[in-house]
């Protein structure tokens, strides 16, 4: 078995990925990057997951973490499938325009993947990066906030709300990061 894509090492830094399936642009609305957000300050306060820098885009989010205690690969288990179930519910309970499209999507990726769950929100996996050199630190990072400009929604990384750009430009952030410089 590989270990390319394995999160093994307690203390070490991780750059993660973790996508919609199908690419569905589901994470549009600020309720649902909201959902992100409180799921990764849980982990930090109950799990000690160490958030170094992150972005959450409209179909996909990144982010450079670490932990000292739990796997990482345990914490992100959690973190899918608990965003996925308020993720689902807060789309059943709002005014979703796109609901049923995305509830069809998501309802034909869990048939394929026969996992007893009604829903897959998330693709399989994290795609976890260790980043064992400086110039790793920085090119993730430096993608991580050029991500929103990039994608055409700001012009500037730090301008973009869901993201740690804001915490390294000196403005206040959306999370407690342990920062990296």
């Amino acid at each position: 078995m590989s270990d390319k894509y394995k999160a093994y090492e307690l203390g070490e830094l991780y750059f993660v990925t973790v996508t919609v399936v199908d690419w569905v642009d589901l994470l549009t609305r600020p309720i649902y990057k909201e959902m992100i957000i409180a799921s990764l300050k849980h982990c930090q306060s109950s799990k000690g997951l160490h958030v170094h820098a992150f972005v959450v885009m409209s179909n996909h989010w990144h982010a450079i973490l670490s932990t000292d205690q739990i796997r990482l690969s345990d914490i992100m288990r959690d973190i899918k499938k608990h965003t996925s179930k308020v993720l689902i519910k807060t789309m059943s309970e709002i005014n979703e325009s796109r609901r049923e499209w995305m509830l069809r999507k998501f309802g034909f990726a869990a048939d394929r993947v026969k996992k007893g769950v009604n829903y897959k929100v998330w693709k399989d996996g994290f795609h976890p990066v260790h980043l064992n050199t400086n110039r790793m630190i920085d090119d993730r990072m430096n993608y991580i906030h050029q991500n929103p400009v990039e994608e055409g929604y700001v012009y500037e990384p730090e301008h973009y709300v869901y993201s740690s750009a804001r915490d390294y430009a000196g403005m206040p952030g959306l999370l407690a990061l342990k920062m990296l410089c």
